[in-house]
């Protein structure tokens, strides 16, 4: 069990392996299967490298953050929150993540629905949530895993096919899906971009900028300098004890530079991967579809979009970001139960995606709008899940992604009418 489980939640270990039966089809040679099988796995690899550099460095940016301004509420991790679903759970989130991948499969070969998805942690996120909600109603395992798999398999052949219009734009064709569940909000905020269709041609990538800012042209210069901001601002507002409590034994204003440089070397990683196993991946995947599910593309993680708008993504970044203090906000105005604070790994992530979707239809502006209305989705939505988790004891940590929670909301509403 404990092996499908970490096979089905290793992309890189699935995409080898779907690159692997692609070459032998294509009767390549031994030489050529193993390169391409290895390009795969590795590129993928560093890609994961460049992510986790990343996320350990946004999530020391939370911790910071939230210490310097006060805030406490509930984290908006889907990490955390698996990891507690799986403490309680972990034979019936284990076995929806299986089914679920099974069901990808029947519903890409049966429906219209031609995609196959590849990113394993958020399929396993997935899978907590729909547990979770089952749980609530006390439904034994076998209707959990049942339900939950097909819900699973189903969304993960169909969501990415909301965002395909956007991602032929933003691609310039039609070989790779989106494989990320904030596929709601990312479709959102290309609808939203076309509200700003006059301005299309003026993207984020073709912002000019005055001359001493020029240096924004190279965005791995441009988020750096952004980073550093952020950080020395958290930095400084937390004081010098909170910081020395991450730091260790680095200076607590050494840190904030490292961790601003050290995010910016994981956005470089991050994308030297994605370029190395896209390229081997896209040919290998079509031969694989052709014998097994003809016409199928997969669905791959968002940083696979990130070289189309690097730009966007800072963007969206700070965007998202602001729209999840607004609602930080507007939840402590009118008192709500719980408080959810917006993760910086998070709106990184899904809010400069969302901005690549609102500036492939309407420019910079559309990146601004799109991104800004996901970053209120990833703040609010979950607000309405977590009664029903709470029941479960589940009250430290939420999922933040909008199809989680807009799936996950449709499903406690069904099941509550029926109980």
């Amino acid at each position: 069990m404990s092996f499908i489980v970490s096979l089905l939640s290793t992309p890189a270990i699935l995409l080898a392996l779907v690159s692997l039966v692609g070459l032998i089809s294509q009767k390549k040679n031994a030489m050529a299967v193993f390169s391409g099988t290895a390009k795969t796995a590795i590129g993928f690899l560093i890609f994961g490298v460049g992510a986790s550099t990343m996320v350990g460095a946004l999530q020391n940016f939370n911790q910071l953050f939230t210490a310097g301004f006060h805030i406490n509420g509930v984290i908006a991790s889907p990490e955390a929150a698996t990891a507690l679903a799986q403490s309680k759970f972990g034979f019936a989130v284990s076995m929806t993540l299986i089914i679920g991948f099974i069901m990808n499969l029947v519903f890409a070969r049966i429906t219209p629905f031609k995609n196959v998805f590849f990113t394993g942690g958020h399929s396993l996120y997935f899978a907590c949530v729909l547990v979770l909600v089952m749980k609530a109603h006390m439904f034994d395992n076998i209707w959990t895993i049942a339900v939950g798999g097909i819900i699973l398999g189903f969304c993960s052949a169909a969501l990415p096919q909301l965002c395909q219009p956007f991602m032929r734009r933003i691609t310039g064709g039609d070989f790779q899906a989106i494989g990320h569940f904030n596929m709601f909000g990312y479709a959102l905020s290309g609808l939203i971009g076309k509200l700003f269709k006059k301005h299309e041609k003026e993207t984020t990538e073709s912002i000019k900028f005055p001359k001493f800012l020029s240096f924004f042209k190279d965005y791995l210069m441009g988020f750096a300098f952004v980073m550093l901001i952020l950080f020395y601002v958290a930095a400084i507002a937390a004081g010098r004890a909170n910081v020395t409590k991450i730091s260790g034994s680095v200076d607590w204003l050494v840190f904030p530079l490292l961790q601003a440089l050290t995010c910016t070397a994981g956005i470089s990683i991050l994308m030297t991967g994605v370029r190395m196993f896209l390229a081997e991946i896209t040919t290998a995947f079509n031969a694989f579809a052709e014998k097994f599910i003809p016409g199928s593309r997969p669905a791959l993680d968002v940083p696979t979009v990130f070289p189309y708008a690097p730009t966007a993504v800072l963007v969206g970044f700070l965007s998202s970001y602001a729209a999840g203090l607004i609602a930080v906000g507007v939840m402590a105005l009118f008192h709500f139960s719980m408080i959810i604070i917006p993760a910086a790994h998070i709106c990184f992530f899904s809010g400069g995606t969302a901005a690549i979707f609102g500036n492939s239809t309407g420019g910079w502006r559309g990146a601004v709008a799109g991104s800004f209305v996901v970053g209120l989705l990833l703040a609010f939505l979950p607000v309405i899940l977590y009664p029903a988790f709470a029941k479960l004891g589940i009250t430290s940590a939420m999922f933040p992604n909008v199809d989680y929670n807009v799936v996950g909301t449709l499903l406690n509403g069904i099941l509550s009418i029926f109980k």
